[in-house]
């Protein structure tokens, strides 16, 4: 904000002094005489409103121009994340806002000698550099709770796998006591058990080896996704790049360029007819 405050001052500082360059060269061109007429005055008057008028508005047409292409990059970051923006068109005419801006503006142009003003305000991240990194961060932080809430569960289930083997071995004794007194029928329903039993116990560690596999398997399309975010970032970084060159190419094309080259031009050329006035009717001066 402070940044783009400082551009639109900018702006306004060499549209102001455009628009006084336009008064100094109708004193310096017209106001040659004591006394004018009042059509002489009226044309004078004329000819600046049509001056300062082009310049008032390519300037408002190229503020809002500038402001198009401020939200643009906005947008655009905003829609790499998914993000929906909106606007209150009325909020820009808020008279308080307004005047908290100001008041704000001043604040900050008013000690420019102050070292080291604005490392003591509190920044945001910016975007483009750690928006990418945070999502997958947070995205990391899930998994790893999801992780350790597996971890209990398989704590939970070693501890039934352990009770069950030892469900297994007190059944194991059992069958061994039983063998002596009961027949082949008794012995065949206690196998029957172990069977579940060592069922169970194997159904257990699939369980736990399947979920191991899935958590090495979401830590490497993490890494994956964050090597490809990077490449991301420095791509746009480029692009941004390449972006500002080409508005300060621009820049040296605008209408108020062009414009203040023209004035110059027009009062070198009405100083070369005043010199050779001078020296046609003033020759020994």
């Amino acid at each position: 904000m402070i940044n783009y405050m400082r551009f639109a001052r900018s702006k306004t500082v060499l549209r102001l002094k455009t628009i006084d360059s336009c008064f100094e060269e109708l004193k310096d061109s017209r106001l040659v005489e004591e006394t004018f007429t009042v059509d002489e005055v009226r044309d004078m008057l004329d000819g600046l409103q049509v001056v300062v008028r082009g310049e008032v508005e390519t300037e408002l047409i190229n503020t809002a121009h500038t402001n198009v292409l401020l939200l643009r990059q906005l947008f655009t970051q905003a829609e790499k994340f998914y993000l929906r923006l909106t606007s209150d068109i009325s909020e820009l005419e808020n008279r308080e806002l307004l005047e908290q801006v100001a008041e704000f503006e001043k604040t900050d142009f008013k000690t420019p000698d102050k070292p080291n003003q604005e490392s003591s305000k509190p920044k945001l991240a910016p975007l483009n550099e750690g928006g990418v990194s945070e999502l997958l961060n947070k995205e990391i932080a899930r998994l790893q709770e999801e992780n350790d809430k597996m971890k209990a569960k398989l704590r939970t289930l070693e501890t039934q796998a352990l009770s069950a083997l030892d469900e297994k071995t007190k059944a194991e004794r059992a069958l061994k006591d039983l063998q002596k007194v009961q027949g082949e029928q008794k012995l065949l329903a206690h196998s029957q058990e172990i069977s579940c039993l060592e069922d169970t116990v194997a159904a257990l560690k699939e369980d736990y080896e399947k979920s191991l596999s899935a958590n090495a398997a979401s830590q490497k399309d993490l890494q994956e996704n964050l090597i490809s975010a990077k490449h991301e970032l420095l791509r746009v970084q480029e692009q941004l790049s390449l972006a500002e060159k080409e508005l300060d190419r621009k820049f040296q094309q605008t209408a108020a360029f062009r414009n203040m080259k023209e004035i110059l031009t027009k009062k070198n050329e009405q100083i070369k007819e005043l010199r050779k006035s001078l020296q046609r009717y003033e020759p020994d001066e």
